[in-house]
């Protein structure tokens, strides 16, 4: 079994990057930042929440990416190979895994996996 310790951060696929923002920012009372490549994310206490506008999502990004669909990123302590062995013995799709350097919530991520998730 995997242990998943936190949620590192939230990916939400938008239509309109600045109706979302003004949304969020005005009425919920989050705060914008601009990081990276000028990407954009919210945030809310300790979380945080990536932007990706429709038809230029930043990869990897939800295999089906429509507006209003979401990809988390999950944190554990299960050893790399391990998460790959137990998606891999329940039929889970690995779309990317190894060591590939990714932007988390509060620092790059120096181990990741995108797998693909079936909601149930």
């Amino acid at each position: 079994m995997i242990k998943i310790t936190a949620l590192d951060h939230l990916v939400l696929t938008v239509a309109d990057m600045q109706k979302t923002i003004d949304f969020y920012t005005t009425i919920l009372g989050m705060q914008e930042i601009t990081f990276g490549d000028n990407r954009k994310a919210l945030l809310f206490g300790t979380q945080k929440i990536n932007l990706h506008q429709k038809g230029a999502e930043i990869l990897p990004n939800a295999q089906n990416a429509d507006c209003g669909t979401a990809d988390l990123c999950l944190l554990t302590v299960t050893p790399l190979q391990e998460v790959i062995y137990v998606l891999q013995r329940h039929q889970v799709e690995i779309l990317e895994g190894g060591i590939v350097p990714r932007t988390g919530q509060w620092e790059k991520l120096s181990r990741f996996i995108a797998v693909t998730l079936m909601v149930i």
